[in-house]
């Protein structure tokens, strides 16, 4: 399985932003996914998570009710949009996928994409 990250950028505070993840070389609906930030000098940390064919979705505490994640399986395509955006989510964003849902342990999600940078400026 393959995950392509994109769609971050540069935005600035109080605005919004998707980021994309394109999921290929497996059926995605057998897949749970999410996404997970580092900034720098910190951990990796858990953003929001999706699976049971996008029925059932999970958000850590900091961006409950300003992230949405969402997938489009007929497109293999899983989405993050936020709004809201504050200096503190600025950060790479990796999308993750695996068999299982793994909620916010990173070290159990299997496969991984590259990452897109958002940056959001005050």
């Amino acid at each position: 399985v393959q995950l392509q990250a994109s769609g971050g950028g540069l935005v600035q505070a109080g605005g919004s932003l998707r980021v994309s993840c394109e999921v290929s070389g497996g059926t995605f609906s057998n897949y749970a996914t999410g996404w997970f930030r580092q900034a720098p000098e910190k951990e990796r940390e858990f953003v929001a998570g999706v699976w049971w064919s996008g029925h059932s979705t999970d958000y850590a505490t900091s961006v409950k009710g300003r992230f949405t994640v969402s997938t489009d399986s007929d497109k293999n395509m899983l989405f993050l949009d936020m709004k809201n955006l504050t200096t503190e989510d600025t950060a790479v964003y990796f999308c993750v996928a695996d068999r299982r849902y793994y909620a916010s342990d990173p070290s159990r999600w299997t496969y991984w994409g590259q990452g897109t940078q958002v940056t959001v400026s005050s």
